[in-house]
């Protein structure tokens, strides 16, 4: 019993890190797709914020939500990441 309550618990954090986004189309979702797979995750070696689970890539993939809701260009997107 103790060992399924805490698979639950263990499965309910991993749920946790899903990011749920809307999109106004699907070319826009497909922008977001394309930034988060070349944006590289600091702290993970070789990995894109898409691929990691670490916290900064989701603060990362929301951040680019954010700035293409906003209107910014995948290039402004890019630079504003560079730049941090």
């Amino acid at each position: 019993f103790l060992l399924g309550v805490l698979m639950l618990m263990i499965s309910g954090s991993a749920l946790a890190t899903i990011d749920v986004l809307q999109f106004k189309d699907e070319a826009q979702e497909q922008q977001f797709r394309q930034l988060t797979e070349e944006l590289r995750c600091p702290k993970c070696q070789n990995n894109s914020i898409a691929d990691s689970n670490s916290m900064i890539a989701t603060d990362l993939r929301q951040k680019v939500y954010e700035l293409m809701q906003e209107g910014k260009s995948k290039k402004e997107i890019v630079d504003y990441m560079v730049a941090r």
